[in-house]
Parts: C-alpha cells; structure tokens; sequence
C-alpha cells in the first residue's frame, strides 16, 4: 500500500476511535509508518488530512449501504438487511461519531462530508421505502422521508445505546423494534 494510502487509511481509523482532537499528525504518522515530510508532502496539514479521510469514510459507507439498498428483493428485505448487516456496534459509525464530534461540526469544511454522507444515506432510504409503498408493500400513509430520517436515527441511536452499556444488545433491540415497525400495516 502506497504511503498516501497509508496515511488516509491510519487516518479514518484514528478518527473512528478517538475523534479529531484525539487524532494527532503524529499519530497518523505513527500508524500510517510515515515520517513527518511524507504526510506533508501529500497534505497540506491535519485539517486537510482529515477532510480526505473523511470524504473516504463517507464514500465507503455509501458503497456498503447501497450493496444491501440497491439488491434485489422487497424494499422490507433490503431495509432489513442494511439495518442487520455485520457493524462494529461497540465502535460506533464512523460517520456518526464525526457528527458528535465539537471539532468537526464547528468546521464547515470537516463537517461537509458529513452531513453529505447522512443526506445521501436518507435520500437512498427514502427511494427504498418509496419503492415498498408503490409495490404495496407499505401503507399509503408512510412518509419516505420521515421514515428514512427514522431509520437513520434509530441506527445512530443505537450506536449510542450500545457505546453507553458496553453491550450491543441495545442496538439489536432499537433495530428489531424498527424492523417490527416496518413490517407492521
């Protein structure tokens, strides 16, 4: 793996686990096993570091997501299927712990991605829950994207939940209870 590759890749990680303040250049140095004049050569500093990791982290999350959005079958399969995908509940999103983090919401340009990532990911739910609605699948009364913004933050809250008891119980359950939701008429 190329050292830039190194370097964004030891980025998102280091940003995953102890956020942007936490996320020294010499820690991602460290990890990246990159000196100092290579993370500067390719990156102007942390900040615009930290914006391609995260544009990264963002485009990875949408590629996964649209694996289980974008297959064949129901909307309800599909759905149930992105909500129950393997995660690592106890780590949190990648996405989602960003959006907690005081640093990057206070900076238009770290928290763009962001907010990009979550828009993108309620547009796509919102296709699939329209979808099931036109094929019967859901009541006519379902909004796409009140539902779609549910769907976004019970996974978040669950995350949270899950973070808080040292258990991924708490996601599990927020999970099931919504898939239970769903398929109720």
């Amino acid at each position: 793996m190329e050292t830039v590759e190194r370097l964004i890749r030891s980025a998102q990680d280091l940003l995953w686990e102890r956020g942007y303040v936490g996320t020294s250049p010499k820690a991602v140095q460290r990890l990246a096993d990159a000196g100092q004049g290579s993370m500067y050569h390719h990156f102007a500093g942390k900040a615009d570091l930290a914006k391609v990791a995260i544009e990264r982290s963002g485009a990875e999350l949408r590629e996964v997501a649209e694996g289980q959005l974008g297959r064949d079958g129901t909307a309800g399969s599909r759905i149930e299927g992105y909500l129950t995908r393997e995660r690592e509940v106890l780590k949190g999103c990648r996405i989602g712990r960003l959006a907690a983090d005081p640093e990057v919401v206070a900076d238009p340009v770290l928290r763009t991605p962001v907010a990009e990532t979550f828009a993108w990911l309620r547009q796509r739910l919102a296709e699939v829950v329209a979808e099931g609605k036109r094929d019967g699948e859901y009541p006519e009364s379902l909004d796409p994207e009140r539902t779609a913004a549910t769907i976004a933050a019970v996974l978040q809250g669950g995350y949270v939940l899950a973070r808080a008891a040292d258990s991924r119980e708490p996601f599990d359950l927020a999970v099931k209870g919504l898939i239970d939701l769903l398929e109720a008429k």
